[in-house]
């Protein structure tokens, strides 16, 4: 045998090797009724924005803010205090720069929270606020929640009006999923701030993070004839109408709004099942007139309550709860590594019972299509997510279920609704149709930069793959429109842009992954291209690593090698026909290399997406499913040649 078969040789039973521990380690997180469920992190702004929630709850008594639980905030002060940066700012995530907007809600919320604004880490932190612009550069919804409180000039923040719902042409739902449900409810609590502002403790102010030299307005239209300036004149006059339109108008938009929160409670881990409407919809319901011992602020309060992770050693907010997703990632993980079994078909069972039988918002673009399709948390009904749907289904092929009728009727039902899914440009998106008015990016309110839902390469990718593999084929034109999508949104380097994972490691392989499921040939250009791509971003050390700060330049930004990401670039390059290059042996000893003695690797830096530039994730079990899924897929494809 020559030397070179038998490095091969010994890096294959290497990485049998490492996938079975990966597996077993896999296997010892499913929880008992068969799903997985990991940690999801962000950053500090939700704990800040906890803070300002309870302000809200528990307004000042004769000036004196006493808050329900003094040692729950003196935790919240220590976890958010922990990420600070050494230039005294807040980032969005682990070991970014300090941001303005993430930096601003921690200064609130660690001054309300008693911390005096002479203490070091406070006068580093306005320092810094100041030094990147002040309150002022803070991003418009930083500005709204400070207004409702009077502590930014409400005339100088965005209008978020509550007659949106009565506009013609559903043009709420020209917004994505997660902007109508925060919208919706800010609209109330923002109406019931207009005139008179929430209290502060006695004294309270922010005014040492104004900046003399910075505009408050935000009215800074660049051109004349543009949809920017047309929002801003618009909205100088809902500002108008709030001081002088009628109020039944006002009342009427209102009670419509309540109506539209109230009935997307059902079936749901809470309002959009997300953090911030969430939040909002508490506010909203406590100025409606629910008090606290009503169901339904009863109900929203729990929901809320169980993001929270506070367990003696840690105290964070989870955005929303990642079960179904992480469920689907782990079981296809294994099935690719070659498990199955009983373990794998509980989970499949559970699956079944999280698929979508109700219509949604989705539905008012789709009226004529039977529901189905798979939400991201525990229950989330108006709102199935189409790259969760396909995740499901791949995770469907290896884990089977008890009632075969029920399985194949749930896979068919889904495979149908993806196939409406599909957006005109051929591509899809995550929870709508065609949601691409792009004139609704130059609203006030829009620099959360998730103002739309438009078609992205990663999950027409992962769609495809899914299609494919359950059925669909390669020759029907859904197929054929998504291969055209992936051909026509290929950077010019080579790589695809990720919009739900950082970002184009990971939209480069979601591409090729669903251009060889639709069967693209692997000697084409665009597959070639690629690889090299790929190919030419490898670490020195063998992995591959790239930093959330690609969002903010538009191109590839290296980064320390993580374990998911270089799982990706695996992956990807598996998938282009690349088995036996250098850079995919490296990759896959990287893993081999850095894999614990338990089966798992660590993970220190955000690989998901929330909100490209504003907001980023931490899916604590992607460490663990990618690797496993790429030492599987390694496995298979060189023991079939």
């Amino acid at each position: 045998m020559s030397p070179g078969l038998q490095v091969a040789d010994a890096l294959l039973a290497a990485t049998r090797r490492a996938a079975d521990r990966a597996s077993g380690f896999l296997y010892g997180l499913q929880k008992a009724e068969g799903f997985w469920w990991g940690d999801l992190t962000a950053d500090s702004t939700l704990e800040s924005d906890w803070l300002l929630l309870l302000l809200w709850l528990h307004p000042p008594r004769n000036g004196q803010w006493v808050p329900p639980d003094r040692e729950k905030v003196a935790r919240a002060v220590r976890s958010i205090l922990a990420a600070q940066n050494e230039d005294g700012g807040f980032p969005i995530y682990p070991q970014g720069p300090s941001d303005v907007s993430a930096s601003v809600k921690a200064y609130f919320a660690l001054k309300l929270a008693g911390v005096t604004p002479d203490d070091l880490q406070m006068v580093r932190l306005r320092e810094r606020i100041l030094a990147l612009g002040g309150i002022q550069s803070a991003n418009s919804y930083v500005k709204i929640n400070m207004s409702l409180f009077g502590l930014y000039p409400r005339e100088h923040v965005p209008s978020v009006p509550p007659e949106l719902i009565l506009l013609p042409r559903n043009l709420m739902y020209e917004m994505s999923s997660w902007t109508r449900a925060i919208v919706a409810p800010l609209s109330i609590v923002q109406a019931a701030t207009a005139a008179s502002p929430r209290p502060v403790p006695a004294g309270f102010t922010l005014q040492e993070l104004f900046r003399s030299d910075v505009t408050l307005c935000f009215y800074q239209a660049e051109e004349f004839f543009s949809w920017n300036n047309l929002f801003l004149k618009a909205d100088r006059l809902l500002k108008w109408w709030e001081r002088r339109g009628p109020n039944s108008t006002r009342t009427k938009a209102i009670a419509r709004m309540k109506d539209w929160i109230l009935e997307r409670f059902c079936h749901s881990d809470g309002l959009g099942a997300i953090y911030p409407s969430m939040q909002y919809a508490i506010m909203a319901l406590d100025v409606l007139g629910y008090g606290p011992e009503t169901p339904e602020r009863q109900e929203a309060q729990r929901q809320f309550d169980r993001l929270l992770v506070d367990d003696g050693e840690r105290f964070f907010f989870q955005p929303c709860f990642s079960v179904v997703w992480d469920s689907a990632i782990a079981a296809h993980a294994l099935g690719e590594a070659g498990a199955g079994g009983e373990r794998l078909r509980r989970c499949g069972n559970w699956l079944l019972t999280k698929e979508v039988r109700h219509k949604g918002d989705w539905a008012v673009k789709r009226p004529n299509v039977e529901p189905s399709g798979w939400y991201f948390e525990f229950a989330n009904e108006f709102y199935p997510d189409i790259d969760d749907t396909a995740m499901v289904l791949l995770a469907l092929r290896h884990t089977g279920s008890s009632d075969k009728a029920a399985f194949d009727a749930a896979r068919t039902r889904a495979v149908n609704w993806l196939l409406e899914m599909q957006s005109k440009d051929g591509g899809w998106a995550a929870f709508d149709v065609d949601n691409d008015t792009h004139s609704l990016s130059e609203v006030p309110f829009a620099d959360h930069n998730a103002m739309l839902d438009p078609t992205c390469a990663d999950i027409t990718g992962r769609v495809l793959e899914a299609l494919c593999l359950t059925g669909v084929q390669a020759d029907s034109p859904a197929v054929r429109r998504g291969v055209e999508y992936l051909r026509k949104t290929q950077q010019a380097d080579g790589s695809w842009a990720g919009r739900w994972g950082v970002n184009y490691v990971y939209g480069t392989f979601l591409a090729l992954r669903g251009l060889r499921a639709a069967g693209f040939d692997d000697r084409e250009a665009e597959v070639l291209r690629a690889g090299e791509w790929l190919r030419s971003i490898q670490n020195a050390d063998g992995g591959w690593g790239e930093s959330c700060e690609s969002y903010v330049e538009n191109t590839f930004v290296a980064a320390p090698s993580t374990a998911s990401q270089t799982a990706w670039a695996v992956l990807g390059l598996l998938a282009g026909g690349d088995t036996t290059s250098e850079s995919v042996h490296r990759g896959i000893e990287w893993l081999i290399n850095k894999q614990r003695e338990d089966g798992g690797w660590d993970e220190h830096l955000a690989t998901g997406t929330g909100f490209p530039r504003v907001f980023y994730l931490t899916y604590h079990l992607y460490r663990h499913s990618f690797p496993t899924l790429a030492l599987g897929e390694y496995i298979r494809l060189k023991s079939s040649q």
